[in-house]
């Protein structure tokens, strides 16, 4: 049986591009979904004047973000009964030469949910504006621990590819609909069990302009990405399971949050009164830090050995 295989494209501001993204995408894709995201420029008229037969175009009323918009797209995607659903920019910085490649481990029963890397390319992050090399290398390690895919690199790389099992199990209108979108993409996955690949692509940069600000997403991601964490650890291990990561959190949190301030309240008293702290004081205060340090790293290990993988 051949596979159904659709494109979603977020199309906000993206006129100059988007003729060419539509025109350089590979035949053996079914369906070309443009998401016009209330775009002020009518990227969607600009995409349905596309020669292609395969173009489907949905409007926002409101602009959603990059988020809302590829989940309508997702939408679509399931109503025409693709197997597997692929999101690429409108602006021409994916290279659609690599989508067989992205969907591979897809076809081959490997993966539910595959996303390009750009950091295996050292000319690709030469290339790569400092800014957004900086802001990426970040946000990539809290990216890892709120997600729980610890194996994964550039996490907040938008060329991705899901098929049609995994994107049925979420709760797509519960996902975050702007910029945060493909961090809250992989925090929800991990939740469901999908198994995620990174794939090796290059990114294209040309004359294009991002509306991604930095100093918002600086400030703005490390909040959402505690509340994912919290929401992720708390289902997947005290509401769908319970194991030795659950027992170490319950006793190791409560550990170190009682020597952090029990500590801090002893250590101003002697400030204050000019009195020094007996040493049975101090190990009381610094013995619970130690252990519940030693019992929440354990934790981590033990999600970091807990990454979703298909079974042999």
């Amino acid at each position: 049986m051949k596979t159904n295989i659709s494109v979603v494209i977020p199309s906000y501001k993206v006129t100059e591009y988007i003729l060419d993204v539509i025109k350089d995408i590979p035949e053996f894709v079914n369906h070309i979904i443009v998401v016009d995201d209330k775009c002020p420029q009518n990227s969607g008229q600009i995409a349905k004047t596309s020669s292609d037969s395969r173009v489907i175009v949905c409007y926002h009323e409101k602009n959603l973000g990059v988020g809302g918009a590829v989940v309508t797209g997702y939408k679509k995607a399931l109503e025409l009964n693709s197997d597997i659903v692929i999101k690429i920019d409108g602006d021409g910085q994916m290279d659609v030469n690599y989508m067989q490649k992205l969907i591979q481990p897809i076809l081959d029963g490997k993966a539910d949910y595959t996303k390009g890397n750009r950091f295996t390319d050292f000319k690709a992050l030469r290339a790569m504006p400092k800014v957004r090399l900086f802001g990426n290398s970040g946000l990539s390690f809290l990216v890892k621990a709120a997600s729980g895919y610890w194996n994964l690199m550039d996490p907040t790389n938008g060329y991705t590819a899901i098929n049609k099992h995994a994107l049925e199990e979420l709760d797509l209108d519960n996902i975050a609909k702007r910029y945060f979108f493909e961090s809250d993409m992989l925090i929800n996955l991990n939740i469901e069990n999908a198994v995620v690949f990174d794939v090796e692509i290059p990114a294209k940069y040309g004359d294009e302009k991002s509306s991604l600000s930095i100093t918002k997403t600086l400030v703005g991601f490390p909040p959402k990405l505690f509340k994912g964490l919290c929401k992720r650890i708390f289902l997947k291990y005290f509401i769908y399971d319970f194991n030795m990561l659950s027992l170490y959190l319950v006793v190791g949190l409560p550990m170190l949050l009682f020597g952090i301030v029990f500590g801090s309240i002893k250590w101003i008293e002697a400030i204050v009164s000019n009195i020094e702290t007996s040493t049975g004081t101090i190990m009381l205060a610094v013995l619970p830090i130690i252990l519940g340090t030693q019992f929440i790293l354990q934790a981590i290990q033990i999600d970091m050995n807990n990454i979703p993988r298909k079974e042999k």
